[in-house]
């Protein structure tokens, strides 16, 4: 018998005695010394002469050795040839049984579902989803009124503190932000007016567009993406972050209903705050129209004002201002509800804080494409 290979911590020992070749192990057949055995062996597989492995100087094995040989002894069974395993301990027999019996055929890319159906999948989840966060939606937006219903007919008290702190959030610290965006959208309508309606002749009319288009849409839609961003983001986070310190949780422990004490200050603070940021916002598109239309166009401001008062009905006014407040209720309800969607931890709190600020700007476009045909429909054009 003659050595093949020496490495540190095993040995291995071949020799052929009437037909049959005899690997004689020694050593440590452990993870870290198995490689050398591991690449023998494997040669082995397919040797015709029939293989007897003997283990009677193996100091330690371990899984891994245990392997080896398992898979030496599988892929010579399979291949029809001879295979004995000689010499070894109780403790290794008995770990080579249970890895024997542990073996099982695994996967190791699952299948592949055809792009169709994995389409379907994804829309199906979509779907579910879409549903599901609509039907919470509305249960939470219910719930909500009804409180401020008991709140309004003085059955729930109301905190006038909460209000008027969630006032000033909303309203009061946003008017810097709304005024410059509503003043660049201002010039940028009557910009864009004017460069149209000069290939016809019919420069004047720009004000009749930045007025009307002001009062009735821009202003309010504009306000109301900037309050959802700003404020929708901010009570989804506010909520979310109490929900994960259990803060909601110990408020209803103690008592105090969390849609009364968290939601309808909220709420209310953007019903009353909308309308108000709405005509500013719009008070300033105008101003931006002016000036643009008074450098441009060579209008004077005073002009522009007149003609302003003659183009532009009251109802374009009370429109926007009819809509400012139906948009502040779904932002708030929109944020409130994202936020107390919140489970986990603080990767949640971003994900609802998104989605508040996309939902909430969906549903206030969706409401104002009703609110467009409605009031078309009831001849306020």
């Amino acid at each position: 018998m003659a050595d093949t290979e020496a490495p540190a911590g095993s040995h291995i020992a071949e020799g052929h005695a009437d037909g049959e070749r005899t690997v004689r192990l020694s050593g440590r057949m452990t993870i870290r010394f198995i490689d050398p055995v591991s690449r023998r062996l494997r040669e082995l597989e397919s040797d015709p002469e029939p293989l007897t492995v003997d283990l009677a100087d193996i100091e330690r094995i371990d899984t891994a050795g245990a392997w080896v040989l398992y898979r030496t002894r599988m892929a010579r069974e399979a291949a029809g040839l001879s295979f004995r395993l000689t010499g070894a301990s109780d403790k290794a027999e008995e770990l080579i049984d249970q890895i024997c019996s542990h073996t099982r055929p695994t996967k190791i890319r699952p299948d592949l579902t055809p792009p169709f159906i994995r389409t379907l999948e994804k829309l199906g989840g979509w779907i579910v989803f879409a549903a599901t966060t609509f039907g919470g939606f509305l249960s939470f937006l219910g719930l909500t009124l009804v409180t401020l219903g008991r709140v309004l007919i003085g059955r729930r008290a109301l905190r006038w503190r909460a209000v008027t702190n969630q006032y000033e959030a909303v309203g009061v610290a946003s008017l810097g932000i709304i005024g410059l965006m509503s003043f660049l959208v201002g010039i940028v309508v009557a910009q864009q007016g004017a460069v149209q309606l000069r290939q016809f002749g019919a420069d004047v009319f720009v004000i009749n567009l930045v007025g009307r288009i002001t009062f009735r849409e821009l202003g309010v839609l504009m306000t109301a993406i900037m309050v959802a961003g700003r404020s929708g983001s901010a009570f989804a986070a506010q909520i979310g972050s109490m929900k994960l310190a259990e803060e909601v949780d110990a408020m209803r422990t103690i008592g105090m209903p969390p849609i009364e004490v968290l939601v309808i200050p909220r709420l209310l603070a953007a019903v009353f705050a909308m309308p108000l940021l709405a005509f500013y916002g719009s008070i300033l598109g105008i101003v931006g129209g002016m000036l643009l239309t008074w450098v441009s166009l060579g209008i004077p401001p005073a002009t522009f004002i007149q003609r302003i008062q003659e183009v532009v009905p009251i109802t374009d006014v009370w429109v926007g201002l009819i809509k400012a407040p139906v948009f502040g209720l779904v932002i708030a309800v929109t944020g409130c509800f994202q936020g107390m969607q919140v489970r986990g931890n603080a990767e949640e709190v971003g994900l609802r804080t998104t989605a508040a600020v996309v939902q909430a700007i969906f549903l206030v476009i969706v409401l104002d494409a009703f609110f467009a045909v409605f009031f078309s429909a009831i001849g306020w054009n």
